[in-house]
């Protein structure tokens, strides 16, 4: 699905709920902020998920957002360092990684460029691999070739289709990590991110100002706190992999 589409989707949703009259909008990644934000100046919105926010336009600032929008970020340096630090754990010889991410999704983008910076300082080669739709899974992977392991962004083309970019990962070799624990429910490796959990209950917070009088553009954007660390043995042992203890001890959850 391009870009324009995911847009005229969610514009069409958002509009319905603002034609609802709904007292606040809550929404998850930067798709569904944008599409909101276009839909109303009014309602407030509250978003979860969404990468560099000030950067991709969302909002003028992290301390006072201004307009009608307001929520929790993430940062994608910070999360993209993570990630391959967690990768290099894992490969002690790690050389070259390959990113997964879909174009039509802005903050992917950013995520990217989040990676591509923590890779410089870790002397480790990017391979960019952009992804439109699902019928274009298999060539990525072969495009991935020759590459040490396997990072995606956090997007939801990938999370809806998690349990086949698992089995190609698996079915290409390789050692790949995303951001939601979903993926390794679904076979995946490894996953680290902010615990969406507490990310909506953090939200929900948000809204109940709202309703009490605050405006969304004077409460500042916050970060996540809480992390989680999930890893899947039962993969790391289809690929030939020993886990380092130190990595086990790290982990939130460990799936047999």
């Amino acid at each position: 699905m391009s870009r324009t589409e995911v847009f005229d989707e969610l514009s069409h949703l958002a509009t319905e709920l603002v034609r609802l009259n709904v007292d606040a909008i809550v929404v998850s990644g930067a798709p569904a902020a944008f599409a909101a934000r276009s839909a109303t100046t009014k309602v407030p919105i509250v978003f979860v998920n969404v990468y560099d926010p000030v950067e991709i336009g969302l909002v003028t600032s992290m301390a006072r957002p201004g307009g009608n929008v307001t929520g929790l970020s993430q940062t994608s340096a910070d999360l993209g360092g993570k990630r391959l630090e967690l990768l290099r754990e894992l490969v002690p010889k790690l050389r070259r990684v390959a990113i997964l991410w879909h174009p039509a999704n802005l903050t992917n983008l950013v995520q990217k460029k989040g990676v591509e910076v923590a890779a410089r300082t870790a002397g480790v080669d990017i391979k960019s691999v952009p992804v439109q739709d699902p019928s274009h899974f298999g060539s990525a992977f072969e495009d991935a070739r020759g590459v040490d392991a396997l990072m995606q962004t956090d997007d939801p083309l990938f999370s809806a289709y998690r349990r086949q970019l698992a089995e190609l990962a698996v079915r290409s070799h390789l050692p790949a990590i995303a951001g939601q624990r979903e993926y390794v429910d679904a076979g995946g490796l490894m996953s680290y991110g902010a615990e969406y959990s507490d990310l909506y209950r953090r939200a929900a917070t948000y809204v109940d100002k709202i309703l009490k009088g605050a405006k969304p553009g004077d409460l500042p954007i916050e970060r996540p706190t809480k992390f989680e660390l999930v890893i899947n043995l039962k993969t790391a042992k289809a690929l030939g992999l020993t886990i380092p203890p130190s990595l086990l001890a790290r982990a939130d959850q460990v799936i047999e």
